[in-house]
């Protein structure tokens, strides 16, 4: 028997970081913006008076804005004791994980153990923030998912709907809970949590599968294994139906392995495991899809992996670019590269996370999923035990002392509790003082007047960042790292912003590949004009007399920007097309608020792992960070035009009935608001109803539903700057559910509806 161990997951650092200091401004509002003071001046920690009897600590009264960090108990609450069998091949001084009470815990072998040694240890009981439910009353339980698990919360008294309480998990009926080594989560192997010795490894297994149809040596394709999409090689001596050899960087359990195979007539885009353990982008390629087939899911070399359609010609809505970081960590640079070249990691350090539990993620009902995610943010919490921010505003200085305040948080302390207090004001903050800190700040953020940001191209339900913002504001990089805390922190505590931003931002939080096409959302009618420039006779290009500039007018005076070095010098013409369209992306897309994006990605990441992400698709991260809409459908129906052959019967013609008798009964909560994305390009919709939906140029523009012919398309068509939906004229209401269903899904992975 060894000696008790006494541990803990994760290190705090005792010290405070330097918050706000007092800073100008006046009221938040257009023409009149508190501007913080270009020096973050550091303020003195708030005093603290030791209590006799169990270390407690109360703070006096400090009326200086800033952040503030709160000490945890000293006396320690929910310690658990359990015994453990050192793994084999573990020596004195190694650290070995363990799973324990659903938790994955790291444990130091004792000196003068040895394997199968069985050693006590004590370890902290992780605590969980859970908000009470509507309609709960003291006394009353209700159910929350933790660790995938179901568990009954009774609530306090004293606690109304929409507090937040702390509760521990109950301890396991056996006494042990035990995992053990060799559990999930848990290791054999001594020092970093390696392999068993004892059995094969899983990335020396080898497993055979047929290459298909269409891929070429050296090129990738995907396969499915146990849920979880991976890439093999094709060897440069196989052909297509010859089976081959490969290494697969996890092993299936029930699931043989088998060739990924899309059953849509659809392209677009998936996240696929290389055998590097990393996340990589494929474009399902449904070119070689056999009449009548299916699509095999061949990816790579010119047509897939790179983005680009195979016929190596530029593509408005196919070629792709990924964002990514560049450079070193402290100041790296925003690049767009091709897909191939991105990859994202499958672990987040100090959790439980890997591919196994991300693809499982990935697969759940969106409803499910957000469990999912909302479990594992709790994980990544600190408990409110170790310690806690307060975070001090005055409501006169509201932006700017916001600011200064999570300038001085450290981003380990980025994932403690937030408390919020209105300097000057009565109230503690039991969740409603923080949702009326995220709602005022965000509002000033975003407000068009403040000059960070600016109305969408396609309606005035979505913000783009502002290209002049830097002139506006000359200390913009510094709202956009605290914008990007804001989102983190609000994703991790379950805060709902209200504003939506445009797709390709979205897009560029998830890494997610953006298309010369995701320009209708900033500047319709420039994408416009590059696609007629695609429908010209290429002989007449050079008579257009365009260069590789573009023109930029901020604050009524005109700018000259070259989208490629010598660009003033270069002359377009047909040989350099997919240049200047490409250039252009990578301008319009990227470099031209690079600076802008770059600050909020980079504070957006301080608080929010970017694996934990990859569940989510552009459409259900809008979703999640700015709430599921509340969609009045009679309000929908009664402010809906018509075209085509829809316009003379209305609501009663026979297909138009079909589709509104999906939404309002097949559809769940979330279809309803993809259906709006498809449409409008935002789940948003106006505080006075659909009777004030907007289009692109800012006026009035109800939702449409216009008839086209099956000849024309299977599938509904969005045309998102009008609000207009093209529904075809479908024979059945089964196919136009199903076709529908599709369209508003597919959409949000990248594929084409041609």
């Amino acid at each position: 028997m060894g000696q008790d161990q006494s541990i803990s997951n994760q290190q705090y650092p005792s010290s405070s970081y330097p918050g706000a200091g007092r800073s100008s401004g006046g009221t938040n509002g257009p023409g009149n913006r508190p501007r913080p003071t270009p020096h973050v001046s550091p303020f003195q920690q708030p005093a603290y008076n030791s209590q006799p009897g169990g270390g407690r600590t109360t703070r006096t009264v400090n009326t200086e804005p800033g952040a503030f960090e709160i000490p945890g108990h000293q006396r320690s609450t929910g310690q658990i004791r359990a015994q453990v069998r050192i793994p084999a091949g573990v020596r004195p001084g190694q650290h070995f994980a363990v799973l324990l009470e659903g938790q994955q815990v790291m444990v130091r072998c004792p000196d003068r153990a040895s394997p199968g040694d069985l050693i006590a240890i004590e370890f902290q009981a992780s605590t969980f923030i859970v908000q009470v439910p509507e309609g709960v009353q003291p006394g009353q339980t209700f159910d929350v998912m933790v660790r995938g698990a179901r568990q009954r919360v009774t609530c306090p008294d004293g606690v109304r709907p929409g507090m937040q309480i702390r509760f521990s998990l109950p301890p396991a009926s056996d006494g042990g809970g035990l995992g053990g080594a060799g559990g999930p989560g848990g290791s054999t192997g001594g020092g970093t949590g390696s392999s068993n010795t004892s059995g094969p490894s899983p990335f020396e297994k080898l497993y055979e599968v047929v290459v298909p149809q269409g891929v070429r040596p050296g090129e990738p394709f995907v396969l499915l294994a146990d849920g979880q999409r991976v890439t093999v090689t094709c060897p440069v001596d196989a052909r297509p139906n010859q089976k081959i050899r490969f290494k697969l960087p996890i092993v299936p359990t029930n699931e043989q392995l088998q060739a990924y195979e899309m059953r849509y007539n659809k392209d677009g885009w998936v996240r696929c495991l290389g055998q590097d353990v990393k996340f990589h982008w494929f474009r399902v390629d449904g070119s070689n899809r056999e009449q009548g087939g299916t699509a095999n899911a061949v990816v790579g070399g010119v047509g897939g992996s790179l983005g680009r359609p195979k016929n190596g010609k530029f593509s408005i809505e196919n070629t792709a670019f990924v964002r990514a970081f560049k450079g070193p960590p402290q100041s790296p640079d925003l690049v767009l590269l091709p897909p191939s070249e991105v990859s994202i990691d499958t672990t987040v350090p100090g959790t439980r996370l890997n591919f196994h539990t991300l693809s499982h993620g990935a697969q759940l009902p969106f409803d499910k999923k957000i469990e999912f995610f909302r479990e594992h943010c709790n994980s990544l919490r600190t408990p409110w035990e170790r310690g806690h921010m307060e975070i001090r505003v005055r409501r006169a200085h509201l932006l700017a002392d916001s600011l200064m305040a999570f300038e001085g948080i450290s981003t380990a302390n980025m994932r403690k509790i937030f408390r919020f207090e209105f300097l000057g004001e009565p109230g503690i903050d039991a969740g409603g003082v923080a949702r009326e800190w995220y709602d005022q700040v965000t509002d000033a953020l975003f407000n068009p007047d403040f000059g960070l940001f600016q109305y969408s191209g396609v309606d005035q339900m979505c913000m783009q960042i502002s290209g002049a913002s830097g002139l506006v504001e000359p200390q913009h990089h510094r709202y956009f790292r605290f914008l990007g805390r804001l989102l983190g922190k609000a994703l991790l505590d379950g805060q709902i912003v209200r504003h939506h931003l445009v797709r390709p931002v979205i897009k560029h939080i998830l890494g997610w590949p953006v298309v010369l096409a995701d320009m209708e959302y900033l500047d319709a009618e420039t994408l416009q004009n590059l696609g007629k420039l695609q429908e010209m006779d290429p002989s007449v290009l050079g008579d257009l007399c365009l260069d590789f500039t573009v023109t930029e007018n901020f604050l009524g005076q005109s700018h000259t920007v070259e989208l490629v070095p010598g660009g003033a010098n270069l002359t377009l013409g047909p040989e350099n097309l997919d240049k200047y369209l490409e250039a252009n992306l990578r301008f319009r897309l990227c470099d031209r608020v690079k600076t802008q994006l770059r600050e909020l990605l980079l504070g957006f990441y301080e608080c929010m792992p970017e694996a934990l992400l990859s569940i989510f698709d552009f459409q259900q991260l809008e979703l999640l960070l700015c709430g599921m809409p509340n969609l009045d459908i009679e309000d929908w129906l009664r402010n809906t035009g018509y075209g085509g052959e829809f316009a003379r019967l209305g609501a009663q013609h026979r297909v138009v009935q079909w589709f509104w008798e999906v939404v309002r009964n097949d559809f769940d909560q979330e279809q309803r608001a993809r259906l709006l994305q498809f449409t409008t390009g935002t789940s948003g919709v106006p505080a006075q109803g659909f009777a004030f939906l907007q289009g692109n140029d800012g006026n009035i523009r109800k939702f449409t539903i216009n008839s086209i012919s099956l000849d024309q398309s299977v599938f509904p068509r969005a045309h998102t700057c009008f609000n207009r939906i093209d529904l075809p004229l479908y024979k059945t209401k089964k196919d136009l559910k199903e076709r529908l269903s599709l369209a508003i899904q597919m959409e949000s992975s990248g594929f084409s509806i041609e």
